[in-house]
């Protein structure tokens, strides 16, 4: 049943061909801007930057522009607005569990973000920059299940925003204070290890780097070897962690609409 879900989550994206295309241009206009900057800076810093080259710097700039559209960092979500107008209620009538289809749509939604945006930015980026890639097929193996597993904690986590809407009703609040904390801690916007040791520890107990920046790690070649299957297995721990919270939000949540509704 999930996997007819997450189909049918596919099938939802197919709809919105030329979305996916502006999507594309935009991934790939903001991916030279960052390569000006950031490629520039580790040529400054004398071609090394904690640990970072020209092709580790190139592939976190491409992979990361590739992941934007399946990566749900902007806390935005269709329960959100099915608990908000009340709509949740006949959700709760059906026959599956809510917080469990609720992701799995969106996890297919991700997923077919991947083929018209994803993997068109990463392969510009490949043939004009230039960038690093794991140096075994087991790397490549490896980086995609950290993929898979990237987006469907950023599905989980997102779910936690929307279902605060059981409590406040209205959580575009949330979901702005979401939208920036996770860009910023996902590495998005620069890679998390240039940050203050303070700041790295800080974002590295939070699950925003699993959805974004482990992923770069693994699939660039960057992170490897069993280093590699740490940050894999971070990863496979903050999709429980979230996707418990996400059963007990729920119950919670189901409890209180029921108690209201008499």
């Amino acid at each position: 049943m999930l996997l007819r879900l997450v189909a049918a989550g596919v099938r939802q994206q197919t709809a919105y061909p030329l979305a996916a295309l502006a999507g594309l241009v935009a991934n790939v206009t903001f991916g030279f801007l960052k390569v000006a900057v950031l490629l520039a800076t580790v040529e400054a810093a004398g071609g090394e930057l904690n640990g970072y080259d020209a092709g580790t710097m190139s592939a976190y700039i491409w992979i990361s522009q590739g992941l934007l559209g399946s990566v749900n960092l902007f806390g935005r979500t269709e329960i959100a607005e099915r608990i908000k107008s009340g709509d949740v209620v006949v959700d709760f009538l059906r026959p599956l569990d809510v917080h469990a289809a609720a992701v799995a749509t969106d996890v297919g939604r991700s997923l077919w973000a991947l083929l018209p945006r994803g993997v068109p930015s990463v392969v510009i980026g490949a043939v004009v920059v230039g960038m690093a890639v794991p140096t075994s097929v087991a790397g490549f193996l490896l980086g995609a299940v950290s993929m898979v597993l990237g987006i469907v904690v950023s599905c989980t986590t997102v779910y936690l925003v929307a279902a605060t809407g059981f409590w406040l009703v209205e959580t575009r609040g949330v979901q702005i204070l979401y939208m920036v904390v996770s860009g910023f801690l996902a590495g998005l916007f620069v890679p998390i290890g240039l940050f203050p040791t303070p700041l790295f520890a800080v974002a590295s107990a939070t699950p925003f780097p699993s959805m974004m920046m482990y992923p770069v790690d693994v699939l660039s070649g960057r992170v490897a070897g069993w280093d590699a299957v740490g940050l894999v297995a971070a990863q496979a721990g903050w999709l429980v962690v979230t996707a418990a919270l996400g059963q007990q939000m729920t119950r919670r949540g189901r409890h209180k609409l029921e108690v209201q509704g008499g």
